[in-house]
């Protein structure tokens, strides 16, 4: 153990060392800085925020055309039908049902609203947050 800590305190003399040490270039650091052109990365930057707006018309364009919203919306009420079928199979299976530990509807009912609503909130802002 002894051996590692000093060669770490070695490495970090070292890179301390090199971090301090400064090359003397004249200004030419400065000078290639200054001149590189601004302008591209600005039109580059335009230009990305163009193409993305394009490609959101579009696809809001395909959307429409193609009736997504009723898409959705039947997949949303699809699912809901599926889910509310499969918590009335489990509530009227469940008291007859040997279960070691008794299932309270009430609790079952927060858990499955706990899974359906929060943790797709948490990881939307999650990952809204990532980007």
């Amino acid at each position: 153990m002894a051996m590692t800590d000093r060669d770490d305190m070695m490495i970090e003399k070292f890179f301390n060392q090199a971090a301090q040490q400064q090359i003397e270039d004249h200004g030419f650091t400065e000078r290639v800085m200054q001149s590189l052109p601004e302008r591209k990365l600005l039109t580059a930057h335009r230009m990305s925020q163009l193409w993305t707006l394009f490609c959101i018309v579009v696809a809001l364009t395909l959307f429409y055309m193609f009736g997504g919203w009723h898409t959705l919306q039947g997949l949303f009420v699809g699912g809901l039908r599926m889910m509310l079928g499969w918590l009335e199979v489990l509530m009227v299976t469940a008291p007859t049902a040997e279960i070691p530990v008794p299932i309270n509807p009430m609790a079952l009912a927060l858990l499955v609203a706990f899974v359906l609503i929060y943790l797709p909130y948490r990881i939307g802002h999650k990952l809204s947050a990532a980007l």
